[in-house]
């Protein structure tokens, strides 16, 4: 029995352009025909996003629009971003549907610069690499050095990289040792001999074929040893570079540039070698077949057009057992409801700083949550555990959600639930019902009302002591002013911040409904802790490295430093995102 994967790889050089308002198209979703959400996973490959040092300040205080772009287009689609890395200007975004979250393992990141020698990254390498059902699987995106006599060092760039970037673990650790390898990017190849007049007859008059022979790239793969193995689909599509911007019109500049095949995406299934694949399997059982393979003429931001590909891949085994089970009722409609029990592999190896989060369906990333709870569980029966939500820390009126098992060890959600109802009432009717019964006097102050109505909701579920929060925040600038995005003025949650090497742990994120972000609890007086963001911050991915801050105790006590052994949860207000900022010293987006 053969089991399909669906995978579109995506790869545009965005010249430092703005987003465009629609993806919908070059992601093929709801377009109605035969393959409109089908993808099980996808990888997008940009280059050139806009990295002036005035626009990585702003990224690494928010994510960057094209990141945003490409989340917002997915997450209706029910894909979550699994990881994400960026060197500069070239980034690479990997998403899976949320179910096929927990048998995605082992997920890595690295990048390699080739600019200016290897000490700067406009040219290089990004990827991620990740066990997909028990198939190791790399993604790598690069954006190789320009210009048409610049193919050997096109070369040599591609074997930098490949000999540079290792992973970690007992998997495979080279790029080349993964069962199946994705090679795409402004890849900058030319078409070598033809002069610019017959190259555009060719283009003109549907004549692709005759300016095959002459692609730099088709020409190395006869020749060049390193790129054995790899395959690409055929060049239906005309040349994607270069494009006068706004139009669909080939370069008409002084320069004007012969068009090119610059975007390209390849891939390369691991050869079998007679015993076991990294994965532990014989890697000739995995099959690879493109199903499409084209440019997309309708977008014209910038001067290269995009690319896209559709794989499916067959795999004849399949590993598809969650490490963790989760058991959920098909509706809450009272906060008592709101139990979760679950059991774990033996094979499992649980952390104190797991936790389960609850989501709304449409979420867009691990930390996009609504409410969390520490997975310090309660023994139901010698392989069940349970957990409870805090009733203050449940979303009030109706809504579709799923839960999920947040592995530390992992990085990922290793176990999600079906989708289930939520329908609890709202705190205006919990709050008036509760003023008509319990009301004592008419002459009560509406005033101590007022500053009890909107009580925080404590990460930290069902404990009420005020504890110190373990993540440094912008809230410690109070003269720095940092504007909302457009999705957060609308009231939808945002916090990914996936770092290089891996889908990093960004502060949990309550969205919306919470009312108040990460360890946010009340002080004694009942106001919101200072140390608190502010609701009104919006998240960052993370992608430059994040400032380091000690955390100090507003009540004047010292800072942690690092000879000092970090607090545990049970000590501090357990919010997830702080736990890894201990470890790497980084200030929470």
């Amino acid at each position: 029995m053969e089991y399909p994967l669906r995978i579109t790889v995506v790869t545009w050089n965005v010249g430092t352009a703005m987003p465009p308002d629609d993806v919908m198209s070059l992601l093929h979703l709801g377009s109605g025909g035969d393959d409109s959400d089908r993808a099980d996973m996808i990888a997008i490959g940009l280059q050139e996003v806009n990295s002036m040092i005035n626009k990585r300040l702003k990224d690494a205080l928010f994510t960057d629009q094209w990141s945003e772009l490409f989340m917002d287009a997915l997450a209706p689609f029910n894909f979550v971003l699994v990881s994400t890395v960026r060197m500069q200007g070239v980034i690479l975004l990997l998403f899976a549907k949320y179910y096929h979250l927990p048998f995605l393992r082992d997920v890595q990141t690295d990048c390699t610069r080739t600019g200016l020698g290897g000490y700067w990254g406009n040219k290089g390498g990004v990827s991620v690499r990740l066990a997909a059902f028990g198939h190791m699987l790399c993604f790598l995106n690069c954006h190789l050095p320009a210009h048409m006599d610049k193919a050997e060092q096109r070369k040599d760039n591609f074997q930098t990289i490949l000999s540079l970037q290792q992973f970690q673990g007992p998997g495979a650790q080279g790029i080349l040792d993964h069962d199946l390898v994705f090679w795409f990017g402004d890849l900058n190849f030319r078409i070598e001999s033809y002069d610019l007049h017959f190259v555009k007859f060719a283009i003109d008059n549907d004549q692709l074929h005759r300016l095959w022979e002459k692609d730099q790239l088709n020409m190395a793969k006869n020749t060049w040893p390193i790129l054995k193995g790899f395959q690409e689909g055929p060049l239906n599509f005309a040349p994607t570079f270069k494009f006068d911007v706004g139009t669909n019109k080939y370069d008409t500049s002084a320069k004007k540039r012969k068009p090119a095949w610059t975007d390209r995406i390849l891939w390369k299934v691991k050869a079998p070698r007679g015993g076991r694949s990294p994965s532990g399997q014989e890697s000739h059982r995995l099959q690879v077949t493109q199903h499409s393979y084209r440019s997309h003429m309708e977008y014209t931001v910038s001067d290269h057009k995009p690319v896209a590909a559709q794989f499916i891949l067959q795999f004849a085994f399949r590993d598809d057992v969650p490490l963790v089970r989760l058991e959920v009722a098909d509706e809450w409609v009272r906060p008592e409801q709101a139990v979760v029990r679950y059991r774990m592999e033996t094979v499992f190896t649980r952390s104190s700083w797991d936790w389960i989060g609850l989501y709304r369906v449409g979420f867009r990333h691990c930390k996009d949550y609504v409410a969390y709870v520490w997975a310090k569980h309660e023994d139901v029966d010698r392989n069940i555990y349970q957990v409870t939500f805090s009733e203050e820390s449940l979303p009030k009126g109706h809504g579709d959600f799923i839960l999920g098992y947040y592995s530390h060890t992992h990085s990922i959600l290793i176990g999600v639930t079906e989708p289930f109802q939520i329908s609890l009432p709202t705190s205006e009717v919990a709050s008036s019902s509760t003023d008509s019964s319990g009301a004592s006097s008419e002459d009560e102050d509406d005033s101590t009302l007022e500053l009890l109505a909107p009580k925080s909701r404590s990460p930290s579920p069902g404990k009420s002591k005020r504890h110190r929060s373990r993540s440094p925040g912008l809230a410690r600038f109070p003269g720095l002013a940092l504007r909302p995005s457009s999705r957060e003025r609308r009231g939808t949650s945002r916090s990914p911040s996936p770092q290089s090497h891996r889908l990093p742990h960004v502060a949990p994120y309550r969205g919306s409904d919470s009312g108040s972000w990460g360890s946010s609890e009340e002080g004694p007086s009942g106001l919101p802790d200072p140390w608190a963001f502010p609701p009104s911050v919006p998240r960052s991915l993370g992608l430059l490295p994040a400032l380091r801050l000690e955390t100090v105790d507003p009540g004047g006590g010292s800072s942690w430093g690092p000879d000092q052994e970090a607090p545990t949860p049970d000590s501090l207000s357990p919010s997830p995102q702080g736990q890894q900022k201990l470890e790497e010293g980084g200030l929470e987006p």
